[in-house]
């Protein structure tokens, strides 16, 4: 297993990042969040995952271990193959997918292109017992008031927004607050 690679980014392709490792180039699919740290950078560090197929092998990078720890659960879930996988890490941070899982939040994952609701129903079913949220993830999640959350996050979503950008416009509203009044600073802050 391949578990990290440290080199020089040596391109970009449409199927990933080509990462010089010590004159050997490795063609990753890659998290937007390592392409972004991979621009104009010279050395990088990118936790990977290698995905063997009968006819491929295939190379997954992540910017840190929590973000392939989250990768490989998803991959035990049924009919969720590694393009999805990297398509549901790359829609959001791990910490706000691990509180999605724990909070039943299946919206959160129907807003990833090629996340139906089937599927998203199956990620939080199977990964519930799986996803064990960090001692920051249980303390944002225990000091969020889930239901008002979700209320707020809701009527964003009626009134034309993502999922992810009710959940970003939220972000820095008070979670005390009724949810009107979170809907109302949400959209004063835009």
């Amino acid at each position: 297993m391949i578990a990290r690679l440290r080199g020089t980014p040596a391109g970009r392709s449409s199927d990933g990042l080509v990462l010089d490792v010590n004159g050997v180039g490795y063609l990753i699919a890659a998290t937007p969040g390592v392409l972004s740290r991979a621009e104009g950078a010279g050395e990088i560090s990118v936790e990977t995952f290698l995905h063997v197929r009968e006819d491929a092998l295939q190379l997954y990078g992540f910017v840190d271990a929590g973000e392939r720890q989250l990768f490989v659960q998803l991959l035990t879930v049924s009919g969720v193959g590694p393009k999805v996988a990297l398509a549901v890490v790359s829609g959001s941070p791990a910490p706000e997918l691990r509180r999605a899982i724990a909070m039943e939040d299946h919206a959160r994952f129907q807003a990833i292109p090629g996340i139906g609701k089937r599927t998203a129903e199956r990620i939080v079913l199977e990964l519930k017992e799986k996803v064990s949220l960090t001692a920051d993830d249980a303390a944002a999640y225990a000091a969020e008031d889930t239901p008002t959350h979700l209320v707020a996050r809701d009527a964003l979503v009626e009134l034309g927004y993502t999922v992810l950008e009710a959940e970003q416009r939220l972000q820095d509203v008070d979670p005390e607050l009724p949810p009107a009044e979170r809907v109302r600073l949400a959209l004063r802050a835009g």
